[in-house]
């Protein structure tokens, strides 16, 4: 896969973060919030991001599934051997409540597995990107990627996952999805460590944080779209992570399916 293409998303993925917060950091802004069927919320925000990195991936050769697209039936979608799948804005309930856990998520997937991530933190300036070959990493403080090549951006960032020791097992959960299974799950996890620490947090930052090491395992049981998981999915596998199927054992999840809903699913190591 050409680098190129990685250099492409993280590019694409920083002008959104900048019509993020153009509307987000607007004290007037009332967010312009809509309902779309499943009754979830869309703001002005999430077009805005969704038009910017539409533009940005039309120079490449590859389809593009966005949350904010048009979903093409899988008759047509079917014959897509790679192809980009994209949250413009993760996490809209946590931008409408101003708490920064928001993301933005841009991944390549060739034949059902995603192969090259990226997620950006618009409010922290934090970025992770992953390309199988090349490993995942997590840069701070990016403002403009401007001149820079892949090759800087490595040497710049810190590789997944860090060495984050920590003498409990950490489980981190939803802030806006914490469900009665979730709750079972982490009891569960208390009859098999000695202690057991839940942090929560909204969107693709979850996936991020068991691929940096500061979580053991993330688990949902709650529905999810690909395109809120393809990216992070990207940055957990380069990190030596997976993201498997509840109650399929060691089966990963996998894109571009006819449903595009994920199964329940947990992140942990391999």
């Amino acid at each position: 896969m050409e680098r190129q293409y990685i250099l492409n998303a993280i590019d694409a993925a920083l002008r959104a973060g900048e019509e993020i917060l153009s509307v987000y950091n607007d004290s007037e802004s009332d967010f312009q919030i809509e309902r779309k069927a499943d009754n979830s919320p869309l703001t002005i925000a999430d077009r805005k991001a969704h038009e910017v990195i539409t533009e940005f991936l039309s120079s490449t050769p590859f389809p593009l599934l966005s949350e904010e697209g048009e979903h093409l039936p899988y008759s047509e979608r079917k014959n897509w051997e790679t192809l980009w799948i994209i949250d413009p804005l993760d996490g809209t309930k946590e931008f409408i409540k101003r708490n920064g856990e928001f993301t933005v998520n841009i991944a390549l997937v060739c034949n059902t597995i995603p192969v090259m991530g990226v997620i950006y933190l618009p409010v922290k300036k934090e970025l992770y990107f992953a390309e199988e070959n090349l490993g995942a990493y997590k840069l701070s403080n990016i403002v403009d990627r401007e001149a820079l090549s892949l090759e800087d951006l490595v040497a710049s960032a810190t590789r997944l996952p860090e060495k984050n020791a920590h003498d409990r097992f950490v489980i981190v959960a939803s802030r806006s999805h914490l469900t009665p299974e979730t709750e079972a799950y982490v009891e569960e996890m208390k009859c098999h460590h000695s202690e057991v620490e839940l942090i929560s947090s909204g969107s693709s930052i979850k996936i991020c944080l068991v691929a940096e090491g500061k979580a053991d395992v993330y688990p949902r049981f709650a529905p999810t779209m690909e395109w809120d998981t393809a990216a992070g999915h990207t940055i957990a596998r380069a990190a030596g992570m997976e993201i498997y199927q509840v109650g399929k054992k060691e089966k990963p999840l996998s894109y571009n399916k006819q449903e595009l809903l994920n199964p329940w699913f947990i992140v942990k190591t391999k």
